[in-house]
């Protein structure tokens, strides 16, 4: 017994020597030879719950040992704080292929041998834009199969322990872990690392990155993948590079990828509509000299002869039109015949958009084996607060098991609990933006007033009207709302959506994101929609305003039109909006992360271990992505249902994805803990979502162009009512303008001075003079452009329509190439699968196996000629 423990003593001080002349910043145990798939970390604090936090963690591990997981736990005085235990998770060879052939994972077979495509000419242009071929294709392109215990021998396995990749075994892992059971309470099963997480048994569960970001690992068996990422794709300075999708799907997973292929093709597709969209605000800013409108209003012959009336009650003043002649100008960029023209090529550019993208998602579902694939079982599995929370129990009718479930009352009240709730939330949107309209109708005429009476002023008072004035500040005003209610509402969606206990984490995602993007619809768009299509309609006439609530006049666009205005709106809450996403998305975790980084640079690697590395880093949750392509979805829909008003969108919104697509993946890279690998063969319903917003991008335009712009009553004048036929625009601004007699003004509109006895003012609209009979009536003409706008909105859409339906039916889903592929590599793993079961058959028959029939080496042979003919 003495010399045992002598040994024992010899044994621990040996094992002390070796950890301290081991590098900790190693992705494998203290053999140097497992690697780590899987961390666990936990706190062992003394307080009521440590026993039965300490009961569960020992029923859990010895739980993950009987499912042939290895573990080792490194001692909390071995890390940094001396807090927190670490838990590594090995999982060896036959738990590897036990579960590759329960998640299906495809596994290569054959070297891939069909030819690349043609090379594309203009491959020489697009060099500068490549990344190496290491780089952009780490690994031969392989014909694949699931993977089969008993066919081992038919896979190309060269080496056991790279043969599955780090994400393949840490997505293997991650569903050992998510179903393993760790005791009974209460009478129920309890299983589950979420489980153990949520009640702090354990503090945090993740695999490991597999070295550090600004420097290759020391040890030559890792790729250092997470270095090559970092220098290929996640700094700035390589925004113009193509992205290395295949090494992002193969570290990160498909689920990521597919994020990161969908917004590097967005961000391709905007690079055209941005480059139109700039075509037509230069042709704007080209011809604004030649503009008949804006020369009329500006000249002091005809402009400065037109006397306005008064904007607000009482305190402001009449006021010549010239005095908008900047604006004027202005508007002119924005509200011309290329309005229209980029309109419709929106339109167009939306349908090319999705349609190529079905295409380019088809192929990538292909190159990354997703053809065949199934949502995981993981996102149908049932949610454990599903199971933790249905108290009740029915019997599933396909697989006969008892199941928890919500009985239909329960459900019915939860659902009422949440429509109201979000209902609530969007009234308050709508309210918000009320309240911005009454703080435009009250300030407007402190502006008004402030900018005639004010010297200092008078520079730039042709510049910044009051009209101007009250948009930008009503404007930064709701971007501030926008922001306060979006902070809030993310928090509220989350708990109405847990409220509601959905079964399975797909349900759980799907109403999460219908929330989120409706309040986002209404919060983000409906001011827009107020200056698109309310503000100025439903002004009345001089004598007869009408007012909000009884007390505020309602406002009244600008002379030269309120699509200047929209643009405003349009410009400060999407640019506002793209610039705090990307100050929130990468200083938030850079100040997070800051200490711990300094730690890892300050420290020598054998005291500052991988695990405790990544563990002080972010934790990128199940609703990461979610919170990506929301952004970017809102996004879409700024460029898209109001980019009529805003040629420069497209281009706004390009400029913000390249940087968007490089604080990604530089936060993920660097800030962030290695997310779990999770399969995903399409963006799931976003796709739904961009369709709707593309039929809506239509109606909107069309109504923006009719209703919001000057086109329509400009071209009604010109082919209608124009007299000179060598300047047909001439006399415009004339016309548009009624005229009324200030004498009419009742008390209550009237100004309180007039010092320059003026008798009559003018006022936008088409109504008849005050000696017409029908004085003060819409005239002829208003019935001839409302009629036109009508028109042109049914035309427009219907053309779009037509056109967008014609080029979705012309362009197909999966390109040729793809489903010849697709046939080609099905055929191909038949015959190599039929042809391997024919010669261990031979095999069988050649050793006298009475098993192996004639029967069965013939029908063997008939698959295979079955599937040549197929």
């Amino acid at each position: 017994q003495q010399s045992g423990r002598k040994y024992n003593l010899f044994l621990k001080r040996r094992l002390r020597i070796d950890k301290r002349h081991q590098s900790k910043d190693s992705i494998f145990f203290r053999d140097g030879v497992r690697r780590i798939d899987f961390v666990l970390s936990y706190v062992d604090d003394l307080n009521k719950e440590w026993e039965k936090k300490l009961e569960r963690r020992k029923e859990f591990e010895s739980n993950l040992q009987k499912a042939g997981l290895e573990l080792e736990t490194e001692d909390k005085k071995e890390s940094e704080d001396g807090k927190i235990f670490f838990v590594k998770i090995h999982a060896p060879w036959e738990v590897l292929i036990t579960y590759a052939e329960v998640l299906n994972i495809k596994v290569p077979i054959k070297e891939n041998d069909i030819p690349p495509m043609v090379e594309n000419p203009l491959d020489c242009v697009l060099f500068p834009l490549r990344l190496p071929e290491k780089v952009m294709h780490p690994e031969p392109d392989y014909f694949t199969a699931p993977f089969s215990k008993d066919k081992q021998e038919l896979y190309l396995i060269n080496d056991e322990s790279t043969f599955f990749s780090p994400s393949m075994r840490n997505r293997i892992v991650n569903y050992i872990l998510t179903r393993c059971p760790y005791g009974t309470e209460e009478g129920k099963k309890k299983f589950g690392i979420k489980r153990l997480l949520n009640n702090g048994t354990y503090t945090a569960a993740y695999p490991l990155h597999d070295c550090q970001y600004w420097k290759k690992a020391s040890d030559p068996n890792c790729d250092s993948e997470r270095y090559t990422l970092y220098r290929e794709w996640a700094r700035f300075l390589r925004f113009y590079k193509e992205q290395p999708l295949v090494l992002i799907r193969k570290y990160y997973g498909e689920k990521i990828g597919i994020y990161f292929a969908w917004l590097g093709f967005y961000t391709e597709m905007l690079f055209l509509a941005a480059v139109v969209g700039l075509i037509c605000f230069l042709y704007g800013l080209f011809t604004m000299d030649e503009n008949m409108s804006s020369k009329e209003i500006c000249d002091p012959a005809i402009g400065g002869e037109i006397i306005m009336c008064p904007l607000c009650d009482r305190d402001c003043e009449y006021w010549r039109l010239n005095t908008t002649c900047v604006s004027s100008q202005y508007s002119h960029l924005f509200d011309n015949v290329a309005t229209l023209f980029f309109a419709i090529f929106m339109g167009i550019w939306v349908t090319l958009f999705l349609e190529f993208w079905k295409r380019r998602q088809a192929r990538l579902k292909y190159e990354w084996d997703l053809v065949d694939f199934e949502e995981e079982q993981q996102q149908l599995q049932l949610r454990p607060e599903y199971e933790a929370k249905c108290t009740q129990k029915k019997r599933n009718p396909i697989t006969q098991e008892m199941e928890p479930y919500l009985p239909l009352t329960s459900q019915a009240v939860r659902f009422c609990i949440s429509g109201a709730t979000v209902l609530f939330w969007v009234s308050l949107i709508i309210a918000s933006m009320i309240a911005v309209i009454v703080y435009r109708l009250a300030v407007y005429a402190a502006f008004a007033s402030l900018m005639e009476n004010t010297q200092t002023l008078q520079p730039i008072s042709g510049l910044l009207t009051p009209q101007l004035a009250t948009s930008v500040t009503a404007s930064c005003l709701n971007f501030a709302i926008i922001m306060i209610l979006n902070f809030f509402y993310e928090r509220i969606a989350t708990w109405i959506t847990d409220m509601e206990i959905p079964r399975t984490h797909m349900e759980y995602e799907n109403r999460l994101t219908m929330k989120m993007f409706l309040f986002q619809f209404v919060n983000y768009y409906s001011s827009c929609f107020y200056v698109a299509f309310f503000k100025g309609k439903f002004v009345g006439y001089p004598g007869a305003y009408t007012y909000m609530f009884n007390r505020w006049r309602n406002e009244e666009c600008d002379p030269a039109g309120c699509l200047i205005e929209l643009t405003t709106q349009l410009t400060i809450v999407m640019a506002g909006k793209q610039i705090w996403g990307n100050i929130q998305e990468a200083i938030v975790p850079w100040i997070c992360n800051w200490w711990g980084r300094r730690k890892a640079r300050n420290n020598p690697e054998n005291l500052y271990s991988r695990w405790e590395q990544d563990h002080d880093l972010q934790t990128f949750g199940p609703l990461g992505l979610f919170y990506e392509y929301l952004e970017m979805v809102i996004q879409f829909g700024f460029i898209t249902l109001f980019v009529a008003s805003f040629p420069l969108a497209p281009l706004l919104a390009l400029m913000n994805n390249i940087l968007e697509i490089r604080v990604d993946s530089w936060k993920l890279t660097t800030q962030y803990r290695r997310p779990v690998a999770a399969k995903a063969h399409s963006i799931g319903v976003w796709q739904e979502i961009l369709n709707g917003m593309a039929i809506l991008s239509v109606v909107t335009n069309a109504f923006i162009v009719a209703f919001t712009s000057d086109m329509i009553p400009r071209l009604v004048y010109y082919y209608a009512y124009s007299e000179n036929e060598d300047l047909p625009m001439s006399g415009y601004i004339n016309n548009s303008l009624s005229v009324f007699q200030i004498s009419d003004f009742p008390e209550r509109n009237k100004p309180k001075e007039n010092p320059e006895n003026f008798v009559i003012c003018r006022y936008r609209d088409y109504r008849y003079p005050p000696d017409h009979e029908r004085r003060y009536l819409h005239t002829m003409q208003f019935w001839h452009i409302l009629a036109a706008k009508l028109a042109f909105i049914i035309i427009m859409e219907h053309v779009v329509f037509i056109v967008k339906f014609f080029v979705a039916w012309m362009i197909p889903d999966v390109p040729a190439d793809v489903k010849a592929k697709i046939k080609r590599e099905k055929y191909l793993t038949q015959k190599i699968l039929h042809e391997y079961e024919l010669e261990k058959l031979k095999e069988r028959l050649c050793q006298g196996d009475e098993r192996a029939t004639e029967k069965e080496f013939i029908a063997t042979e008939g698959r295979m000629e079955l599937s040549r003919a197929m």
